[in-house]
């Protein structure tokens, strides 16, 4: 292979530690916005309604101020002018509350739509995450991440459409207006403004980082409720409930005391900013009096002076609420920006679109392998073995040598940090993911199944599979005889995560699952340690005789799983130290022997 194409698979050495160096971030705004797509309609129309309802109040002061002058403040009122104008300010009324219920609509359906593209865009980003990138964030936070920033976000986005340009419009031409009526007091006025924006700014700067800190505990608690919820068996068991709800308490008065800090500081936002406005609107009417006493203005240019100041008062002060939400949801926009940023350690971008696995051979060469990436610090260091398409190979080693770890490499669960990882002829790097993970079924340590019917679930394996195959597969994986025993069998509804069935049917199923991807290489990962000596050799059987050709590798804690595979790797400390057959290694490997002697001579005896 070239310099040029050993590039490109990633076989230089230590490639990943590179890509993270050049990692790069954009614009947090930017990111979030194609989940306006769709929407732009609803976006663009709640602006314009909610511009319509502003220009509207704003013309019903000028109005305000004609009638005062022209048909009240004269010696004789005239009728005629009252009510032609009270009548146009009536009409622009109503104008202005129905735009304003256009707004509130627009703005709702764009809102909704714009939180379900982003929740979207940060699943779709999610399912395309390699372990490494889920063991970056935990769980909970990515939980947190879906709904309660997204949320935040939300609520900011139907402020920005309805509130933003709405209340700039209104301030910007009411002091306009306010200018036009009498330029000196809108002078007076205007020394607030900036007064009031450096407050905003010091309250921003000092707020957000007890926001961040805010979610974290969030994140922390979360976490707490989801690991309860899970063990929650393993808690009655050992009757800890009380100790998980003290803990859950100190977690939930860490958040409520996070929370404190962070309220306690933007609170303080609306009641400076009235007490600028006001102190402003009192010297207006001082001032304003006094021009009147003076004759150099009229009461209704004051009357509606005041109009004007009072809607800018509203506006400024439904920016000033606009203005916390942002504060408020910059952390989580963060967070958001963090997941939608996260560079995937696995891609198939270089990979050949037409390439599909000819057969289960698999060939390790010289792997090196870190969960931190470090070379320093390998969890697999060195590893290099050959595996015929067909063959049936055991895996054993003391916990933490790195069994699992090994096995995932093989459909790129993870990326090796050096050396290569051939299946069916071909560098794993050269298949696309879909190719190559469709060719590889994996049966984990951990069975997971999903609410729904045992059919339902058996058909991740292959939603096309037939009655017939799927009753194959069950045969196969020792499953389909206590399926049968259910009154509703194989819609059989399993409940959330399968708690219907015990932890020995669960493997059974996820196995069932497994071949029904009619897969080149199967990987048993310690996935029948909950059956019986008997069940477990009757599903290594059937993996022999009804899966000839495929690769199978079984990594088991008990040894008699693996006596009859056609090898054996024996892993210590992240090294292959042994690789032959169960027969030869009884003579020559000291680690096989004494697992050996340790199961098998007591129930010899």
């Amino acid at each position: 292979m070239s310099k040029s194409r050993a590039k490109k698979l990633g076989r230089e050495k230590y490639p990943m530690i590179e890509k993270e160096k050049n990692k790069k971030k954009n614009g947090m705004l930017k990111k979030m916005l194609p989940a306006v797509r769709g929407y732009e309609k609803q976006t663009v129309g709640a602006s314009l309604m909610i511009v319509a309802e502003g220009v509207l109040e704003i013309l019903i002061p000028f109005l305000m101020t004609k009638l005062i002058n022209e048909g009240i403040d004269v010696e004789t009122p005239n009728m005629n002018i009252i009510l032609s104008i009270g009548g146009l300010m009536l009409l622009m009324a109503f104008l202005a509350l129905g735009a304003g219920a256009l707004c509130a609509r627009f703005a709702a359906v764009a809102g909704t739509g714009f939180a379900m593209n982003l929740r979207n865009m940060l699943f779709k980003k999610i399912q395309s995450f390699s372990f490494a990138n889920v063991d970056r964030f935990s769980t909970a936070s990515l939980i947190t991440r879906l709904t309660t920033d997204v949320t935040n976000i939300q609520n900011l986005f139907t402020m920005l459409i309805r509130m933003t340009v709405r209340n700039f419009v209104i301030m910007i031409t009411a002091f306009c207006f306010a200018i036009a009526v009498n330029a000196k007091l809108a002078i007076v006025f205007a020394v607030s403004i900036p007064v009031l924006g450096f407050v905003m700014l010091f309250i921003m700067i000092k707020a957000h980082p007890f926001f961040e800190k805010m979610l974290t505990k969030m994140d922390l608690m979360n976490a707490r409720v989801q690991e309860n919820l899970i063990a929650i068996r393993v808690v009655k068991a050992f009757v800890k409930g009380e100790d998980e709800t003290v803990s859950f308490n100190d977690a939930a008065d860490t958040l409520r005391r996070a929370q404190v800090a962070a309220e306690r500081i933007v609170i303080w936002n609306n009641p400076i900013s009235q007490l600028i406005f006001y102190a402003a609107m009192v010297s207006v009417c001082y001032f304003g009096g006094s021009l009147i006493v003076g004759g150099d203005m009229l009461v209704g240019d004051l009357s509606g002076f005041l109009a004007y100041i009072g809607q800018i008062l509203s506006s400024v002060m439904m920016l000033s609420m606009i203005f916390v939400s942002f504060i408020i949801t910059r952390a989580s926009q963060k967070r958001i920006t963090e997941v939608l940023d996260e560079q995937i350690d696995v891609n198939d971008d270089d990979a050949d679109p037409h390439l599909s696995v000819e057969d289960g051979s698999v060939e390790f060469n010289m792997v090196d392998f870190s969960y931190s990436k470090n070379p320093e610090n390998l969890t697999l260091e060195n590893v290099s073995f050959r595996v015929r398409s067909g063959e049936t190979v055991g895996i054993i080693g003391g916990t933490g040598s790195a069994k699992t770890t090994l096995v995932q490499l093989i459909p790129r669960l993870y990326d090796v940090l050096n050396g290569s990882i051939r299946v069916g002829g071909h560098d794993v790097r050269e298949y696309k993911l879909d190719a190559l993970r469709d060719s590889v079924a994996m049966v984990l340590q951990t069975n997971l199944l999903f609410s729904g019917t045992i059919e339902e679930n058996l058909r991740w394996g292959n939603e096309n599979a037939t009655e017939e195959q799927i009753h194959a597969a069950c045969r196969a994986a020792q499953a389909h005889d206590f399926i049968m025993s259910f009154p509703e069998g194989y819609k059989t509804n399993l409940g959330q995560g399968g708690v219907n069935v015990s932890g020995g049917q669960k493997q059974r199923l996820c196995i069932a699952r497994a071949l029904l991807k009619n897969p080149k290489v199967v990987i048993l990962d310690d996935s029948t340690s909950a059956c019986d000596t008997a069940t477990d050799a009757a599903i290594r059987h059937a993996l022999r005789t009804e899966l000839r050709g495929t690769t199978t590798f079984i990594i088991a804690q008990r040894i008699a799983s693996v006596m009859d595979a056609d090898r054996v790797i024996v892993l210590d400390n992240g090294r292959v130290v042994a690789f032959d057959t169960p027969e030869k290694l009884l003579k020559t490997n000291d680690i096989y022997r004494e697992v050996y002697e340790s199961q098998m001579k007591g129930s010899e005896a």
